[in-house]
């Protein structure tokens, strides 16, 4: 009876622990992704890319900013409300994790921005790759190498 009870614990125990440990996975998307694929509504996930130029826009008496990120293939906006980190600037890789509103706005919960200049996230690293490699590849016949 006593190693049933114990067993029925730590089973209990392990189920609690890897629906706690799913619930907090964050998976990781691409701006190409978030537009070829169905997102469901309210699902909390990390979507990435460079912050495109002349994109920024601040709003005066608040903290809400809203820019636009891209993969080199597809953009997306972004809305935040809080206090961008220090390096957050135009052309710089950043991270985000939120979720898309109803208007296909990605509302960002926090953004974490890259920490020198040579570090990229190694999703956001991969996802760039993958589009520069179809861009050099397109634009072979256009350069005078």
């Amino acid at each position: 009876m006593f190693v049933s009870t114990i067993l029925i614990l730590i089973s209990v125990l392990f189920i609690l622990f890897i629906q706690t440990f799913s619930d907090n996975l964050l998976f990781y998307r691409s701006p190409s992704q978030i537009k070829a694929g169905n997102i469901p509504d309210g699902y909390v996930f990390r979507v990435g890319g460079v912050v495109l130029e002349n994109s920024i826009v601040r709003y005066e008496e608040t903290t809400k900013i809203d820019f636009i990120i891209t993969d080199f293939s597809n953009d997306l906006k972004i809305t935040y409300t809080g206090i961008l980190p220090d390096l957050f600037r135009e052309g710089q890789g950043v991270v985000m994790r939120g979720k898309i509103n109803n208007d296909g706005i990605f509302v960002a919960e926090e953004v974490l921005a890259k920490h020198d200049e040579t570090y990229m996230p190694p999703e956001v690293a991969d996802s760039l790759q993958e589009k520069n490699a179809n861009y050099d590849q397109t634009t072979k016949s256009m350069r005078f190498d």
